[in-house]
C-alpha cells in the first residue's frame, strides 16, 4: 500500500515498455499527482495488429507508429527515456538502464513478447516472425523479392520454389498474412510481370491443431477456412513442422512425412515473454510459466512485492477462469488502465481495492478484402459486415488522429484500385545482390531498374 505524504517528492511510477499496456498506463496517470517515467528501447508506439499490412505492402511503418514523446507531450509530469532496462533491484527499488540507475516507488513492467520457435531458434534465419517494424520490413523484402527472383528464373522447378509461400501457424497473424499474400499474388500483382503468371503462386498455411483460428468458435474457424480456400490459400491442419533447412520444410501429418520446397517461409506459431521476465523472477523469486510469463497476483502485482506490477504479454494472469488471459491488445490496454487506477486509489488511501477483471468484448480477425470473422460473445458474424466492423475497430484504436486519417485514406485507395503503394524492397543486402546480378551477363539494365522500384 502506498500513500502520498505532504512535502515529499511526488510518487514516482516507472513504466518499462511503450506498447499497449505501458502506454495506456502512462496516459491514465497523466493527470494524477505522480511523476511518471516511461522507458522503451524504441521512441515510438507500434500498433502491432496492423503490422502484417506493412509486411505485405498495404501500409508504411509510419502509418501505424506514433512517437511516444508526441503522444505524451501534454502530460508535463511524464518523462520518456529511450533505453533498455537490463536489471532490477526490488529491495532498493531501482531499475538499471545501461550505466544508469533509476529509483521508483511503483514499477510497471510491460515489455511484451517475441516469437518462439519452441527450442528450434536456428529456424529464425529461414522463417522470420512478425513482432517489430524490422520484422515487417524483412518479411516485405522476402515476399516481393520472391516474385522478382521468379521473374528472372528460367528453371521451372526453381521458379515454383520462389512462388511457394509457407506460413507456419494459423492464429490471427498467420491467417491475416496468408490472406494478404494470396490477394497480392492473385489480384494486386497479376498484371505486373511478363515472364511469370503470379496466379501460379502457392500459399500454404500450416496449423498443428484441427482448425485455423483455434481461439475462435468452431463455426467461425470453418468460415475462415472456407474464405481462405476461396482466396486460394491451402490450409493444412493437424500438421506439424519438424524441420526447416535450406529452403525445404518438412511436415508431419499423422504418420505421413512430406517435404515442401519453398523459398519464403514465415513464422506465426508461438511467442515467448521478453527476457526481463526471467530477470524479475530471479530477483523476486516469482514463478514463470513455460513461455517465460511472470505469474502475477489478482491485482497484477508480483507476489511479495505489492509495488511491482506486470502487465500485457509478460504477465500470466489465471485468476479469472483458471486459464491465462490471451496475449492480445485489449488485455494489455485494460491491465494498463487498471494498474494506473490502482496506484491512484492507493495514493488516496483507499483500503478497498478492486481486483483486476478482464472484460472480454470479443475477438476478430480479417481474412482478406471483404472477409473477416467477428465474435462478440452475444453475436457472431462473418463476411463483408464483419470486415467493415474490423476496419472501424482498428481505426478507432489507432493512437493518433494522423494515423487514423492516413490509414483510412490508404485503405480507401487500396480498396478501389486493388493496389498496394508500399511495395518497396529495401536494404543493403538488396543493393549488393543487384550489383552482383548486374555483373552477370544475363542480367540487363532494365531488370536492374525493375528490382529496385
Amino acid at each position: 500500500m502506498v500513500k502520498a505524504v505532504k512535502n515529499q517528492p511526488p510518487h514516482h511510477v516507472v513504466i518499462v515498455g511503450g506498447g499497449f499496456g505501458g502506454l495506456y498506463a502512462a496516459k491514465a496517470l497523466s493527470r494524477a499527482r505522480v511523476k511518471v517515467t516511461l522507458i522503451d528501447k524504441r521512441n515510438f508506439h507500434l500498433f502491432q495488429p496492423l503490422l502484417y499490412q506493412v509486411a505485405t505492402g498495404a501500409l508504411s511503418p509510419a502509418d501505424i507508429s506514433s512517437p511516444l514523446r508526441s503522444v505524451l507531450s501534454k502530460s508535463k509530469s511524464t518523462k520518456v527515456l529511450l533505453g533498455e532496462v537490463s536489471d532490477i533491484d526490488p529491495q532498493q527499488q531501482k531499475i538499471f538502464m545501461g550505466g544508469e540507475e533509476i529509483r521508483y516507488d511503483s514499477l510497471i513492467l510491460a515489455t511484451g513478447a517475441k516469437h518462439s520457435y519452441f527450442g528450434k531458434d536456428h529456424w529464425e534465419e529461414f522463417a522470420p516472425g512478425l513482432k517489430t517494424v524490422e520484422d515487417a520490413i524483412e518479411i516485405r523484402h522476402r515476399i516481393f523479392m520472391a516474385f522478382e527472383a521468379a521473374e528472372k528464373e528460367t528453371d521451372p522447378e526453381k521458379r515454383s520454389q520462389w512462388l511457394t509461400f509457407i506460413i507456419v501457424g494459423a492464429g490471427p497473424t498467420g491467417v491475416e498474412l496468408a490472406g494478404a499474400i494470396a490477394e497480392l499474388a492473385y489480384h494486386t500483382l497479376k498484371d505486373d510481370f511478363r515472364s511469370i503468371d503470379t496466379k501460379e503462386t502457392r500459399v500454404l498455411l500450416l496449423e498443428g491443431l484441427d482448425r485455423p483460428l483455434p481461439p475462435f468458435a468452431p463455426e467461425l474457424s470453418r468460415e475462415a477456412q472456407a474464405s481462405l480456400s476461396r482466396l486460394g490459400v491451402n490450409v493444412k491442419t493437424k500438421t506439424l513442422v519438424t524441420s526447416i533447412e535450406d529452403d525445404i520444410v518438412t511436415i508431419k501429418q499423422g504418420d505421413e512425412v512430406t517435404q515442401i520446397a519453398a523459398k519464403t517461409v514465415l513464422w506465426a506459431a508461438g511467442v515467448n515473454a521478453s527476457p526481463l521476465g526471467k530477470v524479475l523472477a530471479e530477483r523476486t523469486s516469482a514463478e514463470c510459466d513455460r513461455a517465460g510469463r511472470v505469474m502475477v497476483e489478482p491485482d497484477l502485482s508480483v507476489k511479495g512485492y505489492p509495488n511491482i506490477f506486470v502487465i500485457g504479454d509478460l504477465a500470466h494472469f489465471a485468476h479469472q477462469n483458471g486459464k491465462p488471459l490471451p496475449g492480445v491488445a485489449p488485455v494489455a490496454m485494460q491491465q494498463g488502465e487498471y494498474v494506473a487506477s490502482l496506484i491512484k486509489q492507493q495514493l488516496r488511501g483507499d483500503t478497498k481495492l478492486p481486483l483486476f477483471y478482464y472484460a472480454d468484448r470479443g475477438s476478430l480477425a480479417v481474412i482478406g478484402q471483404n472477409s473477416a470473422v467477428v465474435d462478440l460473445g452475444f453475436i457472431k458474424f462473418t463476411g463483408f459486415v464483419a470486415w467493415l466492423f474490423w476496419l472501424l475497430i482498428h481505426i478507432y484504436f489507432l493512437i493518433e488522429f494522423d494515423n487514423k486519417l492516413l490509414v483510412m485514406i490508404q485503405w480507401g485507395w487500396n480498396y478501389f484500385t486493388q493496389n498496394r503503394r508500399a511495395r518497396l524492397i529495401t536494404g543493403k543486402e538488396l543493393l549488393q545482390n543487384v550489383k552482383a546480378d548486374h555483373r552477370n551477363k544475363d542480367y540487363t539494365p532494365a531488370q536492374n531498374i525493375q528490382a529496385v522500384m
